[in-house]
């Protein structure tokens, strides 16, 4: 078993929020896919898996405030489950995924300003939306003032 375990998120940074879980318990994951996202007030991160393998438990839940260095989750490491998770994310639709793991910061300006996800491009881990996309976006929908 691996202890998946909160990075180092910069010089300053001691603590982060746990945004978002994107395997639940039980779930196959490929080496390097998204694990959960882990929100500072200066960055937001997607934590990748160390290992392919299975997500044993979460030891923190979705909003939970945890230090650099604390245990996050248990991954059992597989090598079956690698071909089974390199296959689904082969066969994933990548308009589905933009929807699902939009980060807190980035489905708020979405949703301020009545903006369509899956018309904006990702540049972000596997075509996912983060935040300068979506600034991006509004620049283009709404002219600079100027003075």
């Amino acid at each position: 078993m691996m202890e998946i375990k909160v990075p180092t998120l910069g010089e300053s940074v001691t603590e982060a929020t746990v945004a978002q879980w994107f395997v639940a318990p039980g779930e196959a994951i490929a080496v390097d896919e998204p694990l959960v996202e882990l929100e500072t007030d200066k960055v937001t991160v997607e934590v990748p898996a160390p290992a392919s393998g299975v997500l044993e438990s979460i030891a923190v839940e979705d909003g939970a405030t945890v230090e650099v260095g604390a245990l996050l989750g248990i991954l059992t490491p597989g090598e079956a489950v690698r071909d089974k998770g390199a296959a689904e994310a082969e066969a994933g639709t990548p308009a589905v995924a933009v929807e699902t793991h939009l980060a807190p910061s980035v489905r708020k300006i979405v949703e301020e300003n009545n903006l369509d996800p899956a018309s904006i491009e990702g540049t972000g881990k596997d075509g996912r939306l983060v935040k300068g996309d979506v600034l991006a976006a509004l620049a283009d929908v709404v002219p600079p003032v100027t003075a």
